[in-house]
């Protein structure tokens, strides 16, 4: 048997590291908080965490143990000598410790639940690991996402006077009031924003509505025809995706030259769709495929014509994965940066990314830049968390027939 499968091993392992996971998390959130320098330490996150992984083992209350290791952290931290280091205030430090406390000792008390001081069976062992891991995989992979979007959000809600005086300050002050919001007026006052957002929203709309039209049939013919070249034509739907965008630009843009349609909302609304297309292709015939052939049958055997069974039978089953392939086809283009940046020159025509690249200027303060970035993102995320589900379920429901 493994050394590591023991309890005396396998519970302060696992609360060493998560300490120091802890630590660097709560050290970076409470720097970014408040402007002031925290610190991880490795030395006594292993010091700390050792012993208290041990004390988390075999499902202790939870209540005590959490009043008791905040109460500790609090104390380590306004001593110096604790998994985080800092020279900040009293009240920082006061918060460091009781986030860094709720932050370790939950945790450790759900990973080590079933872990004993005693030898682990293989099962225990694995279960604890995989808790560990998934908790830092959480950990993780939130901060990837949230970090930068509070940086954005925090440089937006400042003035040039605080980013000079202190770049890496993202605390917030209220005290400006209505003032912290300067940035976002004046982005839609003084840089055509309001143009930009509108333009997006038509662009994206039109793409869907575009998209839709093509591939819905396109994916119908796939799925339930027969003729010569379907097999084909079905596994090679997603093949435009293995040549990269940036080789067809140059041909695109002396293309679109010619014609006339650089620089136009049509040129725009005629290549979106060359993008999307494939891909809402290749995930309505998945979904097709899916459905019931005899439902279809009995239609055309009432009299129903294969556009009307289509109408009438096909696409209010399709519901959910029309809805998955819209959000994913308006995400595509509400998002899209290469085309828009290289066929529009005209202000008045910009998509939000194109009008954000413009404000990436020495003459343009970083804020706005940063208002830009938190205008374009909003909407989409707000977009995509509230009709994930859909989704979701139009991502799925075409995988498993019968």
């Amino acid at each position: 048997m493994s050394v590591l499968r023991h309890g005396y091993v396998t519970g302060p392992v696992i609360g060493a590291l998560w300490v120091f996971v802890a630590a660097v998390t709560v050290s970076v959130g409470m720097s970014f908080a408040t402007g002031q320098a925290f610190r991880p330490s490795l030395i006594y996150s292993l010091i700390v965490g050792a012993p208290l992984g041990a004390a988390c083992m075999g499902g202790r209350p939870l209540w005590p143990m959490m009043v008791a290791g905040c109460l500790g952290f609090v104390g380590l931290l306004l001593l110096g000598i604790g998994p985080v280091l800092s020279e900040a205030g009293m009240l920082a430090k006061l918060i460091a410790g009781l986030v860094l406390g709720a932050a370790v000792v939950w945790p450790l008390l759900h990973y080590l639940d079933e872990v004993e001081k005693a030898p682990l069976t293989r099962h225990i062992f694995e279960d604890a690991v995989i808790r560990f891991l998934t908790g830092f995989g959480y950990v993780f992979f939130t901060a990837i996402v949230a970090i930068p979007f509070y940086v954005m959000v925090m440089t937006s809600l400042k003035n040039q006077s605080q980013l000079i005086q202190n770049p890496l300050d993202f605390s917030l002050d209220l005290s400006q009031g209505w003032g912290l919001f300067r940035s976002y007026f004046e982005l839609f006052a003084d840089f055509n924003f309001g143009t930009y957002l509108l333009n997006s929203l038509v662009i994206s709309v039109l793409t869907v509505f575009i998209t839709l039209a093509f591939s819905i049939p396109g994916a119908y013919a796939v799925a339930r025809l027969r003729f010569k070249g379907q097999a084909v034509l079905s596994r090679s739907i997603l093949l435009i995706y293995m040549v990269p965008i940036i080789v067809l630009a140059l041909p695109i843009y002396i293309a679109f030259s010619m014609t006339g349609l650089r620089n136009t909302i049509l040129g725009i609304l005629l290549i979106y769709p060359v993008t999307t297309i494939p891909v809402a292709l290749y995930m309505l015939q998945g979904y097709f495929r899916g459905l019931p052939a005899e439902i279809e049958e009995a239609g055309l055997m009432d009299g129903l014509s294969r556009l009307k069974v289509i109408w009438k039978i096909t696409l209010p089953l399709s519901l959910p994965a029309m809805a998955s392939v819209s959000l994913y086809v308006f995400m595509i283009a509400w998002n899209e940066f290469l085309l828009a940046f290289m066929l529009l020159d005209d202000p008045s025509k910009f998509t939000l990314t194109r009008g954000i690249a413009s404000l990436n200027s020495s003459e343009i303060p970083r804020q706005h830049l940063m208002a830009g970035s938190v205008v374009a993102t909003v909407p989409i995320m707000v977009l995509f968390l509230g009709l994930e589900r859909f989704m979701t379920k139009g991502l799925t429901a075409g995988s498993v027939k019968g």
